[in-house]
């Protein structure tokens, strides 16, 4: 297992299914992770997201009255977010190539194809402290970075070529 302290990390988990949440939860607490909290609507993941203030979402793609990508353009673009800049892990069934891109342009952090593995949670968790990314807002985007590696033979005239300023990744769970 990994050298971090998951105990310090507060994780919020958004599923409709209880059964999921509580799998994702038990994995979680295996980690260490104490402060887990429990949503199974977007609704109640908004609120606790103002309350909480969590690291990190592990969130379902489909959930009751509103997807798990509007929630998360929610988060990534509503002035009212505590945390815009939030690791969101999505958690989902559909993995096709399409559901991938779509996600990531909805801003979502990693993915993560159900049914889900203590090493899968454990990767995306790590991912997203290790490899905290950038975030990018254009006329049509604003979320973590989607390029995954820098291609430094790229020299176009989009090249970005300075960090973000809005950068901003700080992890309770690094230490």
């Amino acid at each position: 297992m990994s050298g971090y302290r998951f105990d310090r990390l507060k994780v919020l988990v958004v599923d409709d299914n209880q059964h999921m949440r509580k799998l994702v939860v038990t994995i979680l607490q295996a980690f260490g992770t104490i402060q887990i909290f429990e949503a199974e609507s977007a609704e109640l993941a908004w609120s606790l997201l103002h309350d909480v203030n969590p690291d990190v979402i592990v969130l379902d793609w489909m959930l009751t009255g509103m997807t798990g990508l509007e929630f998360t353009n929610m988060v990534r673009t509503n002035a009212g977010c505590p945390n815009p800049f939030v690791p969101i892990i999505m958690l989902t069934g559909y993995t096709q190539i399409d559901h991938v891109r779509q996600a990531r342009d909805a801003g979502v952090t990693e993915f993560l194809a159900k049914p889900v593995s203590v090493k899968g949670i454990l990767t995306r968790l790590t991912a997203v402290i290790e490899h905290p990314r950038p975030f990018v807002r254009t006329k049509v985007y604003y979320g973590p970075c989607r390029r995954r590696r820098d291609k430094e033979e790229y020299r176009g005239p989009e090249r970005r070529t300075a960090p973000q300023d809005n950068a901003q990744h700080s992890m309770a769970a690094a230490g």
